[in-house]
């Protein structure tokens, strides 16, 4: 486990800096602002990609640096470097001394340090050697080709990054936390009469490459995406037009991230450009509907000890029951907005700004049997995975395309469909869901949040859902 002795190792051994330094170049830096921080991070990143039976990827990279940020109303002062020494430091703090506030207000301070880790600190890259690791890339290609003699190809990517980060805030405080992730993903394409398809799938989260990399566990990735290819090999063009569509349990939860999970983050909503901004307190989804944003999920690949501003995580309610009861804060959408920080400031790195931004997004579960909310369904679509989309959080409408569905007929699952998108407002959406299961899952721990031109890791989940009345974009023809 980590302690602060091997951080003030990392982060001061190697250059001119003394935590006594550190401390006093940020209480200048930060004096007459509102709130701020010194954000210190330090990572080691590897991946791998085996392609067409060959190692054709393999990189390694450590990096190390700093950003410091003064904030006084709405205006913000950022500065950061890749190095981390008393000179880059002064620099910085010359820059962001430039945003001072008008009054002497008093910093929001966050919540207590709660001392709770919701993942091991160890670095899963020194935890399994190059040969050994390169060595089960070439076992999951064999595996993957010995199964079946439609395979026609077999791509395979591995990663994993360990960050230790150190936040020092305005107010003195000081922060510390270490952040594994790995994650692997198998695609594999099989033809059949000069037809081609392809299916994926993927895993991952914050723990070590123990668990991610066993036998079974890499078997079970090549299963299920050899499947998803042979699935769609059968088939037939999706139906287009209004209908009753049931989700699946699991990473369909993407649909509920991207249309509804945005236009409930604090920025957006304090600027007045979410659909949602308006709607606190009123009901905006059926009743039984009810929608957290958890960062306290053990090993998960959204999870956080503390968010990116020192904030101690949490779990977050924003749809309570079809009510609207919550926004995703940072400390300062949180301070402009009379309220506290909800533990969601997240940034790429050290070079980025922090901004409110989802962990993992969750619908509940509800009281439904899924076998009874599929034969509650005379005809529709059952969408089980989703390959990605687009969302306007202005107004919520949204685009999806499902990597694998299926029609329903007569309460049944039936013949697999392709090119299913389905087309609707998140907002309009949360009103027509008709049956939520008992069967709440989380994604495997895939998900990847782009936000204006930052990626952080997140995860998603919710139970099998039926929505009445969406529409589905197809190309069947009659």
């Amino acid at each position: 486990m980590y302690n602060k002795e091997n951080l003030d190792t990392i982060f001061f051994e190697n250059n001119d800096l003394s935590k006594s330094d550190v401390e006093k170049i940020v209480s200048d830096s930060l004096s007459g602002a509102e709130d701020g921080e010194l954000y210190m991070q330090s990572s080691e990143n590897e991946s791998f990609a085996f392609d067409d039976g060959k190692l054709k990827i393999a990189n390694s990279n450590k990096d190390i640096g700093f950003g410091l940020r003064s904030l006084s109303g709405e205006v913000v002062g950022y500065a950061h470097a890749s190095e981390i020494s008393k000179k880059a430091l002064e620099r910085a703090g010359k820059t962001v001394k430039e945003v001072i506030t008008k009054e002497n207000k008093e910093i929001d301070v966050s919540p207590q340090k709660t001392n709770r880790n919701y993942y091991e600190a160890n670095n899963p890259i020194p935890s399994l050697d190059f040969d050994k690791k390169i060595k089960i890339l070439q076992n999951i290609n064999e595996y993957a080709r010995s199964i079946n003699n439609k395979v026609e190809q077999v791509s395979i990517n591995l990663a994993s990054s360990w960050e230790a980060i150190r936040i020092l805030r305005s107010d003195g405080e000081m922060l510390d936390d270490i952040r594994p992730l790995v994650r692997l993903g198998v695609n594999i394409a099989v033809t059949d009469n000069g037809k081609m398809e392809t299916g994926s799938y993927g895993s991952g989260g914050r723990h070590n490459y123990d668990i991610l990399l066993s036998e079974e566990n890499w078997k079970y990735h090549v299963d299920e995406a050899l499947k998803q290819a042979l699935i769609m090999l059968e088939a037939k063009p999706a139906p287009a037009g209004e209908m009753t569509v049931v989700l699946g349990p699991g990473w369909p939860g993407i649909l509920l991230h991207e249309a509804i999970g945005h236009g409930l983050e604090g920025d957006f909503n304090r600027k007045k450009t979410s659909v949602f901004s308006h709607l606190m307190g009123e009901k905006v989804a059926t009743n039984g509907v009810t929608v957290v944003d958890d960062g306290t999920l053990h090993s998960k690949r959204g999870s956080l000890s503390i968010d990116d501003e020192g904030t101690p995580t949490e779990k977050t309610i924003l749809i309570d029951n079809g009510k609207l009861v919550g926004y995703m804060h940072d400390r300062l959408n949180a301070r402009l907005m009379g309220t506290k920080s909800t533990g969601n400031g997240r940034r790429q790195s050290y070079a980025h700004q922090p901004m409110p931004r989802m962990r993992n997004t969750i619908m509940v579960s509800g009281d439904k049997d899924p076998k009874e909310i599929l034969e509650s369904t005379k005809s529709g679509i059952y969408a089980k995975s989703f390959a990605g989309g687009q969302v306007d959080i202005t107004n919520g409408k949204f685009v999806f395309s499902a990597s694998e569905a299926y029609k329903i007929e007569d309460g049944k699952i039936t013949s697999p469909v392709k090119g299913a998108t389905l087309i609707g407002s998140g907002f309009e959406v949360l009103k027509k869901v008709t049956m939520i299961g008992n069967n709440m899952e989380l994604d495997p721990g895939i998900g990847t949040c782009g936000k204006n031109g930052q990626g952080v890791p997140v995860g998603v989940g919710q139970p099998t859902l039926k929505i009445d009345g969406l529409t589905v974009g197809g190309t069947e023809t009659n």
